[in-house]
């Protein structure tokens, strides 16, 4: 169900991450939509932590969009929807998250030779988080410092 414009939509993500993997293009059994997927990672908030990964699909023209414009490597933000999904392996039912994207700004690639976002860092790595933690974005007491933000 697409939302009404009159009520707000409650579940809005956006994040920021590093394609993982090469998209997939698979069409619905009736052949009439198009569903492009693809793994992102994005690095956790604490640095012990692995790196996040989360599943990102689009669907009919988002989906040839992808397929066209997005490679393995690339630096994007997403905005979509999240939710949970279901899968049962031998036996067990096993709860995963996955984003469905609504649109998706490209960051950056390996293969640019030159990019407008000179901020943002090449790989996004658990050791170099892609948004500065809140303490950074402070200077002295009280005035915000906006210098390491990436747009």
């Amino acid at each position: 169900m697409l939302p009404n414009s009159s009520r707000p939509d409650m579940n809005s993500f956006i994040l920021m991450a590093e394609i993982l993997s090469e998209p997939e293009l698979r069409r619905t059994p009736d052949n009439q939509n198009a569903i492009a997927s693809f793994l992102v990672q994005f690095p956790s908030q604490r640095p012990e932590d692995p790196v996040n990964r989360l599943k990102v699909s689009g669907w009919n023209t988002l989906a040839d969009q992808i397929m066209e414009q997005y490679h393995k490597g690339d630096q994007v933000v997403i905005e979509g929807r999240l939710q949970m999904s279901t899968l049962e392996r031998n036996g067990y039912k096993e709860k995963r998250a996955e984003l469905t994207a609504q649109r998706i700004h490209v960051l950056g690639s390996p293969s640019a030779s030159s990019s407008s976002f000179a901020n943002v860092p090449a790989t996004i790595s658990a050791k170099s988080p892609a948004f500065p933690a809140p303490n950074d974005l402070v200077k002295g007491d009280s005035e915000p410092s906006f210098d390491n933000i990436p747009f």
